[in-house]
């Protein structure tokens, strides 16, 4: 009795990149489990708030969470249709002399750039920070609606015909 098996290159490339990135994650869960000294690891990496932008008939509302983040370390700016969220968290406690076990929030400075649409009014966007989530509303430009005209032909002259146009051209 012969027994055959099927081979799939396809199969054998996939399970291996899925190990791969498996192991690659793999970092980033045990790094800062024991002994890890602040400052260092996963928390230290590059981080930005999440942010969510909602359109209202008005206006537009960015959220952007920001707990932890005081009004002094927060700067929004507006230049040429972008706006710029930047700011700094720092840690909470004062670890030194402490044994720090699990250390998974982000600190340090962050920056988020949304690009405007032209229809606002730059100069009335207003902020606020309620329960650690920053509001910037946005406000909408009043829409300059296209002016339709009228077209209608003069009275007091005769209206010129494509033959006239040819004869007197």
């Amino acid at each position: 009795m012969t027994v055959m098996t099927t081979w799939d290159l396809f199969d054998d490339l996939r399970s291996a990149q899925d190990e791969l990135v498996r192991m690659s994650r793999m970092p980033g869960q045990w790094v800062g489990q024991f002994g890890q000294q602040p400052g260092t690891g996963p928390a230290s990496q590059a981080w930005a708030p999440a942010v969510d932008i909602i359109e209202r008939k008005d206006a537009y509302l960015i959220a952007a969470e920001l707990p932890g983040v005081g009004i002094a370390d927060l700067e929004i700016t507006v230049q040429d249709g972008l706006l710029t969220i930047q700011g700094e968290r720092h840690p909470a406690d004062d670890t030194a002399g402490q044994k720090v076990h699990r250390a998974e929030r982000r600190y340090g400075t962050f920056r988020r750039s949304i690009t405007l649409p032209s229809h606002v009014q730059a100069g009335k966007i207003d902020a606020s920070v309620q329960d650690g989530v920053l509001l910037i509303l946005v406000p909408k430009a009043v829409e300059a609606h296209a002016k339709r005209i009228q077209v209608h032909a003069d009275k007091g002259k005769p209206a010129v015909t494509g033959t006239a146009i040819k004869n007197g051209a």
